[in-house]
């Protein structure tokens, strides 16, 4: 598949079903290692969930969220029930991890290599034919989501990847309008 092709065809499939195999796993974790590294610091590492790690993952989360603005009573139990089942919307989960440095620009610099590694993944991903959706929101900065998947003091989750067999249509996207969000300096 053409590069620029993939760029402009992969779309976000939050419907997967099927698995992912140890071999599909090694590429797209390669191809998340070559993304660029100003400092070569080599601060990724990744994580991948299957079956009960899945539904630990979502226990960790919910452990989370039931200290936060969830509605009381049965509202309460339905809410943090789908909180739960979220990680079992896909048969694998790719949690990719970036070191955190303690100089600042350091630190900036590798979350924007493990953004570049997410992107790869997805790439990667959409080539072999897989359905996949980065997801963020408060679940990577959950601690208990974190102990989950051991992560150490000074590392964070920079997205989690949801894997699987497309069991949906790619969206279709309108195409970008260059010229609008383009300046060129001479």
């Amino acid at each position: 598949m053409d590069v620029l092709e993939a760029i402009k065809s992969r779309r976000s499939i939050g419907k997967v079903t099927g698995d992912v195999s140890d071999e599909q796993l090694r590429i797209l974790v390669e191809a998340g290692l070559w993304a660029p590294n100003h400092r070569l610091t080599d601060p990724l590492r990744f994580v991948a969930l299957r079956g009960a790690a899945r539904e630990r993952l979502g226990a960790a989360w919910v452990r989370d969220v039931a200290g936060s603005d969830a509605p009381p009573g049965v509202e309460r139990d339905a809410f943090l029930e789908k909180e739960g089942r979220k990680p079992l919307r896909a048969p694998v989960l790719l949690a990719v991890v970036c070191r955190v440095a303690a100089d600042p620009v350091m630190a900036d610099e590798d979350a924007a290599t493990a953004a570049a590694a997410l992107q790869n993944v997805l790439l990667a991903a959409h080539a072999l034919g897989l359905g996949a959706m980065w997801r963020t929101g408060g679940m990577v900065r959950s601690a208990s989501v974190c102990a989950e998947l051991g992560l150490g003091a000074d590392e964070r989750i920079s997205g989690i990847v949801y894997l699987g067999m497309p069991a949906m249509a790619a969206p279709v996207s309108a195409p970008r309008d260059v010229a609008s969000h383009l300046t060129i300096l001479s």
